[in-house]
């Protein structure tokens, strides 16, 4: 009997688990031993051992060649960088999350968008949690963005947000944002988990019943996730991210998760005065023409997605007046400029840098991450210490290794074909490049030492003289 007791008193005890990751335990923890967030255990009751009987299906199951993919044909936004991330368009029923930091464009987009894809035969429902309808209605004078088709409500109520689509019956909805709607039906404060999985779940099912695209804008945590559980991210259809530095004109649209196309595609969209509008060419925002070539600065190409654009690095090296000389970046990383660096004094003998300030940075507000843009940032530290321009109309593409081996990177013709496209003539390359655009005299280089020759002879042996007068 006692044992009897025991057993029912420990299958009655209530357990906890992350509603991040699934992880149960028999106590209330503060932070998940196993995806470490915060503020995600919560109590739940032992479950119940059942049996689901079969039940009616919806639909039969038919050969997978008899099923209409008309159904799901992908419709355009009017917006052509955000259909080339979207895969064509949306997709009748698909469910977009966009998420990006504050101020960055994201409304401005979405409410461009509302108005370019609205039409009689297709609604655009516009909810804004956020702001009044006037302020929405003031951006959009701004912007341009009115069109009859275009409703909009300002609403933070999930049943309310529901009946507007009974009402309007659009074939598109935005909401913006999918954490400042809440359902009374659950307790907890609006973006709180617990609310985000209820209005994104409530929404996705109307989305697939009614056939209607939908449009989430999604806040970012400090560290540039998503906020809210990762469950959203999971349920919906299309993640994408909207990047951009808020001193820049440049915006960037990612895709991060696309169920109806491929995700290493990106949008660019340039910021002003009247909206947003899409770059399908935005080398020119990343450039500097001159009449005659500058020292420390060197052009590449950088790949952003399946998208080549031309990017320009730029250098500056002065006298240090501190023990510890700078070094102070932007739009590079710190660790790759320090890595080109160690590389030049240890490999290319160019021992005037590790006394001075040095500052990098881009053109443009462009970022360069990928090791593709090694062999410009070396190039470009090269000629400011030497102070001496590199040739004109020359691109340098290449991973420099700590051995000072020039490495090859991918889409090398797809890089050589958007600079000779732009008039550049001359570019380093690794070994083996394969086809080179026509009028592109290529010039391949193993490593470092070989592609500093491009520098005057003077400059190269600079380097080995100061060494010996400080001997």
């Amino acid at each position: 009997m006692a044992a009897r007791t025991s057993r029912s008193s420990a299958k009655d005890r209530p357990s906890y688990r992350c509603t991040e990751c699934g992880w149960t335990t028999a106590k209330w923890l503060g932070r998940c031993p196993e995806c470490h967030a915060w503020g995600t255990v919560e109590e739940f009751g032992a479950p119940a051992v059942r049996t689901t009987a079969p039940g009616r299906v919806t639909s039969a199951a038919l050969p997978i060649g008899q099923v209409d993919g008309r159904q799901a044909t992908a419709r355009g936004t009017g917006v052509d960088e955000l259909d080339r991330v979207l895969g064509g368009g949306l997709v009748p029923g698909a469910v977009v999350l966009l998420a990006g930091e504050p101020g960055v464009g994201k409304s401005t987009l979405l409410l461009d968008v509302a108005a370019k894809a609205a039409s009689e035969e297709h609604r655009t429902l516009y909810i804004t949690g956020e702001e009044s309808a006037s302020q929405v209605r003031l951006r959009a004078d701004r912007i341009g963005a009115l069109s009859e088709h275009l409703y909009l409500a300002a609403e933070t109520d999930l049943s309310a947000v529901l009946g507007h689509l009974d009402s309007v019956k659009p074939s598109l909805l935005i909401l913006d944002s999918v954490q400042t709607v809440a359902s009374p039906e659950i307790d907890g404060a609006p973006g709180g988990m617990a609310q985000v999985r209820e209005v994104a779940g409530a929404l996705i099912r109307a989305s697939k019943e009614r056939g209607m695209s939908t449009l989430l804008v999604g806040h970012v945590t400090k560290d540039g996730a998503i906020a809210g559980p990762r469950l959203l991210e999971h349920l919906v259809d299309v993640v994408l991210h909207f990047e951009g530095d808020r001193h820049a004109r440049l915006r960037l649209v990612r895709g991060v998760k696309n169920r109806y196309g491929a995700t290493d595609e990106v949008g660019c969209f340039e910021l002003h005065d009247e909206g947003i509008t899409g770059l399908a060419d935005p080398s020119g925002l990343f450039l500097t023409r001159r009449a005659e070539p500058v020292p420390g600065t060197c052009l590449t190409v950088t790949l952003e997605g399946r998208r080549p654009l031309v990017a320009e690095v730029q250098a500056l090296t002065v006298d240090s007046q501190i023990p510890s000389p700078r070094r102070t970046t932007s739009g590079l990383e710190t660790s790759r400029v320090s890595m080109m660096l160690a590389v030049l004094e240890q490999r290319g003998r160019i021992s005037a840098l590790g006394k001075r300030d040095i500052y990098s940075a881009t053109v443009g507000g462009v970022k360069l991450s990928e090791p593709a843009a090694d062999l410009a940032v070396a190039l470009a530290l090269a000629s400011a210490a030497s102070d001496t321009p590199l040739p004109k109309n020359l691109v340098a593409i290449g991973e420099v290794g700590l051995a000072g081996e020039v490495r090859r990177v991918t889409g090398v013709q797809r890089r050589l074909a958007e600079a000779a496209r732009l008039g550049f003539t001359h570019a380093l390359v690794p070994t083996d490049p394969g086809k080179v655009p026509p009028g592109m005299r290529v010039q391949e280089v193993a490593d470092i030492g070989d592609a500093l020759r491009v520098l005057p002879r003077r400059v190269r042996r600079e380097a080995p003289r100061e060494e010996v007068e400080r001997r």
